[in-house]
């Protein structure tokens, strides 16, 4: 069994920038800091953060070029992949990317974004397509916890909830 799976919480170091590759496919890169705050043997208070480089793709880049702004606290959830190359130096180079696969929009967004609370839990913004089922395709409502709705069907209203108690395992 693999698993390669990342899950970060941090805040945006730069605007999204949005390209459309050749093939018409549009991909968004930025970045996003991580802070991981301790206390040493001596008593003192040490921080570090860490940079990481976040690449969406399709729906979910034109989301996040949308929506996304520097400073913006978001939560990413997605793949690790490494890429290299040669430079025109003749150095191979390497970079490490979290490839997004779902991005939810956290906290204020400062001056750069205002929107009311939500008035539902958030749900994340996901670059997977959706499976459909044999009695239609699934509907999904995405909601921010800034309450911005990106709603691609309104049919998950129609949803029964499922409680608990009623699963038989």
């Amino acid at each position: 069994m693999n698993l390669n799976k990342a899950m970060i919480i941090g805040n945006l170091t730069r605007d999204p920038e949005v390209r459309t590759t050749p093939a018409g496919q549009t991909v968004a890169s930025f970045a996003v800091a991580t802070n991981m705050v301790w206390t040493d043997s001596s008593g003192q208070k040490q921080e570090k953060v860490e940079f990481h480089n976040i690449v969406a793709w399709r729906k979910l880049a034109d989301i996040c070029g949308a929506y996304l702004k520097k400073g913006r606290q978001v939560y990413i959830e997605g793949r690790l992949q490494t890429r290299d190359w040669v430079g025109q130096d003749g150095v191979k180079r390497y970079r490490t990317e979290i490839i997004a696969e779902n991005m939810i929009m956290l906290g204020s967004a400062g001056a750069a974004f205002h929107a009311p609370a939500p008035a539902a839990p958030a749900r994340p913004v996901s670059n997977i397509e959706e499976i459909p089922t044999i009695d239609s395709e699934v509907p999904s409502n995405v909601m921010s916890s800034s309450g911005e709705n990106f709603s691609r069907s309104n049919e998950a209203d129609n949803e029964e909830e499922v409680r608990v108690d009623s699963i038989p395992f």
